[in-house]
């Protein structure tokens, strides 16, 4: 399995969805488990951010459609990032 660190971002609309229902977050997780994506540990941030998701994925393939269907639904914006563990980079360094 693969790391990546997702930043992002709600929309107006999906800041809107958040302050009614909060509890939403965590009915997109398990959305995002059933895509094949698992959330390894999630923040809500302050700054240009609003979450900080560290996930695991099969591969980029995985990743990337998951972040078209959630892109796709306009509540929230995207950056991902590949992560590679700090001992798994030096390993392959050598």
């Amino acid at each position: 399995m693969a790391y990546y660190i997702i930043l992002s971002k709600l929309t107006d609309e999906g800041r809107k969805t958040i302050k009614e229902k909060p509890e939403r977050i965590l009915e997109v997780n398990k959305e995002i488990e059933k895509m094949g994506v698992k959330v390894v540990k999630q923040y809500a941030v302050l700054g240009p951010y609003d979450f900080v998701n560290i996930v695991e994925a099969p591969d980029n393939e995985t990743v990337m459609k998951m972040s078209v269907e959630l892109g796709a639904r306009g509540s929230v914006q995207l950056l991902t990032l590949a992560a590679i563990p700090v001992e798994e980079f030096i390993k392959k360094l050598k």
